[in-house]
């Protein structure tokens, strides 16, 4: 049960659904983060002795969210490995060689009550085919979509109320970051225009942030081919049938695309992590 003070919990008028399902893009290769990603995929790679995945999942579990399906690819082993093992990599353990191994956990405080659902997508898929792949696990009307290497404090109740509110097949969450990675052209609360990756310190825009919200009919717009891009195919598809609406997050954003990103977010962690909303 959650507690009077718990963010759902305030709304009691409103109940959230808290089954609607997250996925989290966990395929790429991370190739501007080389030092890290030769060795692992980009979601494993650690910010204060946990994977960024950890992190991205422990915000969205904090309102209640606690049903994830990771769309694995660049060796999603690694990703699949560490769920087989989480409490033994996150607690201090007795092995006990005379009983075939036996293990017992120590850490009795670890209560992650997750459902994690790990679904291959390919290791050469774009983020597109990777979407429709692990949409099969999707079951009710609604679910949300982010990139496994982006960390925020954007308020998911607040992004989820917005887009039953809108009622459109789709809901982007637009940040202002200080660089510019990829913009959208809005008109009140829809997107009309999507740029990959323009660099333009003048404009207003928000940048993609990632915390999608979609309609389950949003997959039927996603063609069964690896090469399809979320951005590029269905997401143009909603923009230019005035379906995509923008939550604008003013809060705190960042991205961990190369070593400069990694170390930032480090440092930060150790001084003022304020993606760092649960207990």
């Amino acid at each position: 049960m959650q507690s009077p003070n718990h963010p759902i919990s305030q709304s009691l008028n409103h109940p959230m659904d808290l089954s609607i399902p997250v996925i989290i893009l966990c395929g790429g290769m991370g190739t501007r983060l080389r030092e890290e990603t030769e060795y692992k995929p980009k979601p494993m790679v650690e910010i204060g002795g946990k994977p960024i995945l950890w992190h991205i999942m422990k915000h969205y579990a904090f309102y209640g969210f606690k049903n994830f399906i990771l769309a694995l690819g660049y060796k999603g082993n690694i990703i699949r490995d560490y769920f087989l093992n989480y409490y033994t990599y996150n607690s201090d353990f007795t092995v006990s060689l005379g009983e075939g191994g036996k293990i017992r956990n120590h850490n009795e405080c670890i209560k992650d009550d997750w459902t994690v659902t790990l679904v291959e997508t390919g290791a050469n898929s774009m983020t597109g085919y990777r979407v429709k792949v692990a949409g099969r696990y999707v079951k009710g009307q609604n679910f949300m979509v982010t990139y496994g290497d982006a960390v925020s404090n954007v308020d998911l109740e607040k992004l989820i109320r917005f887009h039953m509110e809108q009622g459109l097949k789709g809901t982007v969450t637009g940040v202002y970051p200080p660089s510019r990675f990829g913009d959208l052209e809005t008109e009140g609360n829809q997107v009309r225009k999507f740029y990959e990756k323009v660099k333009d310190e003048n404009r207003q825009e928000p940048i993609n942030g990632g915390y999608f919200v979609f309609k389950r009919e949003f997959l039927d717009l996603i063609p069964e081919d690896p090469s399809v891009d979320l951005e590029r195919v269905p997401m143009k598809m909603l923009t230019e049938s005035s379906q995509l609406a923008v939550f604008r997050h003013k809060g705190f954003w960042q991205c961990m695309d190369t070593y400069r990103d990694n170390q930032l977010l480090e440092k930060m962690w150790k001084e003022n992590p304020v993606w760092k909303i649960w207990d």
